[in-house]
């Protein structure tokens, strides 16, 4: 579908001005103006996009495959970004005076964490194929590279979780992928 793109820097804080908390009192990203509407948070946004336009689908066809799915993805959207997104890491930062190092500890902790359950749940499923639910992309992937992108950033041995790196890789070879890196997106620094 087409799209337009319009960037807000985190680290600039861009997504604190008034303009921006006006689509999103809660000045987080993304948000989506789809259908006339304005959506936010990835996952309902994720699952709107689903709904109304599914080429190609997202979720599994089956309700108990589109539950593991929902299942993986929170993993990821509800127990591991939270805790580790760049608000938080900027509060152990600023406020609570935490030197990188410990930041790193903290990021890492978590992820590593998260990534453990994804791990034990991926590896030892007939249901993961080429990426985490058979051999399409779905919800969970697209929710999974960000985090492998950004435990990169903080050097996590990712050696304990080698099915969760390898469907990463799988899916960084995708076109839709790399165009997702956040070097390639217009802000990058």
């Amino acid at each position: 579908m087409a799209y337009r793109t319009v960037p807000h820097h985190l680290r600039r804080g861009e997504q604190n001005l008034p303009d921006y908390r006006h689509i999103n009192p809660q000045g987080l990203v993304p948000a989506a103006e789809i259908d006339g509407q304005i959506f936010t948070q990835s996952l309902a946004i994720i699952e709107y996009l689903d709904e109304t336009r599914r080429d190609p689908p997202l979720l599994p066809e089956d309700a108990a495959g589109r539950a593991r799915v929902r299942a993986l993805s929170q993993i990821i959207a509800s127990d591991v970004h939270p805790i580790d997104n760049l608000r938080v890491l900027n509060y152990l930062r600023g406020p609570l005076g935490q030197p990188d190092e410990a930041v790193a500890r903290w990021y890492n902790h978590w992820i590593g964490e998260g990534f453990q359950a994804l791990e034990a749940l991926l590896s030892k499923s007939r249901h993961t194929g080429r990426f985490c639910h058979g051999d399409t992309v779905s919800i969970a992937d697209v929710c999974l590279v960000p985090q492998i992108i950004n435990a990169k950033t903080y050097a996590l041995d990712l050696s304990p979780f080698p099915t969760v790196k390898r469907i990463a890789d799988a899916a960084l070879l995708l076109p839709a992928f790399e165009r997702a890196l956040p070097a390639n997106q217009e802000d990058a620094e």
